[in-house]
């Protein structure tokens, strides 16, 4: 797994991959438990949305395992939720009376997959794996941009300025006459500008330019 200068720091610390399990179902959570802990994931087990939303999320790639009836909020409530919340959590959704508009419903929402008790040790598997994986990418996407944007800060108002201009295209002696400074002015500018983002070339610097949506 690759990570960039400014995400190595922070994500040191991240704890194991974690599945989140609501369910209602005391055997049945304990089955899941013990399902994944002898593949080597960590669980935390939960019995509705309110108990969840009581604990603190881990610092760790996580998914949900969620039911979708449960006491008090539905598990497609809850899901409903997150997206207005815009948090993002893998969602791998089980029932025991589920039918095509629901699953339809559950997988417009975004979610892994739809299965129905009782399911194969296999397919809950897979689908975590896919949403460990989906949330990790998440997690290393959102550390790149927080360490993008700290840089970026770093930099005074005329780099700033130097840098817009930049990634237009605009050559060094164009950006001396529309700023009203010298040539030379401008190159040591654009130095420090260059140093301070950590861009090892121009298409570089337009990519991070992107991110941090400095050209829309």
């Amino acid at each position: 797994m690759s990570t960039t200068r400014s995400s190595r720091t922070e994500t040191q610390s991240e704890g194991p991959p974690t599945v989140l399990v609501i369910d209602d179902d005391r055997d049945l959570r304990e089955a899941l438990s013990r399902l994944l802990r002898s593949v080597g994931l960590s669980v935390q087990l939960f019995a509705s949305v309110a108990e969840f939303l009581a604990a603190e999320r881990p610092n760790a790639p996580c998914c949900l395992v969620l039911d979708v009836r449960l006491p008090g909020q539905s598990g497609l409530d809850f899901q409903r939720e997150l997206a207005k919340l815009d948090t993002r959590l893998p969602i791998i959704f089980i029932t025991g009376h589920g039918d095509i508009p629901m699953s339809v419903q559950a997988m417009k929402g975004g979610a892994i997959e739809f299965l129905t008790k009782p399911f194969r040790d296999q397919d809950i598997l897979d689908a975590i794996a896919v949403g460990l994986e989906r949330d990790r990418a998440w997690r290393e996407n959102e550390d790149s941009l927080a360490g993008l944007k700290r840089r970026f800060e770093t930099l005074t108002p005329r780099e700033r300025e130097i840098m817009l201009h930049v990634v237009k295209g605009r050559l060094s002696k164009q950006i001396a006459y529309d700023i009203g400074v010298s040539e030379a002015t401008v190159k040591v500018h654009r130095s420090n500008m260059m140093r301070k983002m950590e861009a090892a070339s121009l298409p570089e610097l337009g990519r991070m330019a992107d991110k941090l949506k400095l050209t829309s």
